[in-house]
């Protein structure tokens, strides 16, 4: 994928963050759009930006969560564009708490967001990738993929799996000589919303209202940088990519020994446990 005018990207999550910046650079250089979030308004207000780009938008509100609603919209895509040459699998949510404290049921909302959404859309879309002569998977993972945190276990595992999954995925494509690629994208801080729309568990509290900001403070690269250079990787036909400065450090602490880069976060941890009494507002 050595140029994206003219082609088809489909984007989830495209109604904010990563995923509209994404959708916008994308339109500024040519590129055709599908869209889709859960999101209504904020999904309106990208199709909006990206339209006075003069390429043709095509947006649905999608669950990627719910396989069938992912494989319909697949489906209309290719209806309306006549192909599909990328698909972002960029939609995710948070979930805040200890391994002890965290329900099923918020793991599970976590895990069919975050990596059965993934699955699902490089799937739904790869026969029509295939179908056009030349595609692209571009699966979302994290620095937490590379590193576990405490108080991160579900966004850890989802994240971690992504990893793997599509770093197999693009072996089997360089086995069987597919026209098809993939890129695993490792975001550390990026100012999205995700932070302020998290779930914690109940007895958290107030703690919500202290997490938004904090990770505020703690994103460095805006979501236009790292839509930058994500769409570098796709053409650079890169197998992974570290998103910001914060990444790059992260992926240097997990080549080096385990319990250097867990000591220190378990020390800071508890230093944050003593202060806030509670082990679930750790970062």
């Amino acid at each position: 994928m050595k140029e994206f005018a003219g082609r088809v990207a489909a984007i989830t999550g495209a109604g904010s963050g990563i995923g509209r910046a994404l959708a916008e650079n994308l339109a500024g250089r040519g590129c055709h759009l599908a869209l889709s979030d859960i999101d209504p308004l904020g999904l309106t207000e990208t199709v909006h930006r990206c339209e006075r780009s003069g390429v043709h938008v095509t947006s649905e509100q999608v669950d990627v969560a719910n396989r069938t609603s992912v494989y319909s919209w697949a489906d209309h895509v290719v209806e309306a564009h006549g192909r599909v040459n990328l698909i972002f699998n960029n939609a995710g949510v948070s979930l805040v708490a200890t391994v002890e404290a965290m329900s099923y049921e918020d793991f599970e909302w976590l895990m069919n967001i975050n990596f059965w959404g993934v699955v699902y859309g490089t799937k739904a879309f790869l026969p029509h990738l295939k179908m056009s002569g030349e595609g692209h998977v571009v699966n979302i993972s994290s620095v937490f993929g590379l590193i576990s945190i405490p108080s991160q276990s579900a966004y850890n595992s989802a994240k971690f799996a992504i990893r793997g999954f599509t770093d197999a995925l693009r072996m089997e494509f360089e086995i069987e000589g597919s026209v098809v690629s993939a890129t695993t994208v490792h975001p550390g801080g990026v100012k999205t919303n995700i932070a302020s729309r998290a779930r914690l568990p109940t007895q958290m509290g107030g703690a919500l209202e202290e997490l938004g900001p904090t990770f505020e403070r703690w994103a460095l690269t805006s979501p236009q940088r790292a839509a930058t250079r994500i769409l570098a990787a796709v053409e650079r036909n890169r197998r992974r990519v570290l998103i910001g400065p914060d990444a790059r450090v992260i992926d240097l602490l997990s080549r080096g020994p385990i319990q250097a880069y867990q000591r220190a976060l378990v020390r800071g941890a508890a230093r944050r446990f003593r202060r806030d009494g509670s082990a679930g507002q750790t970062s």
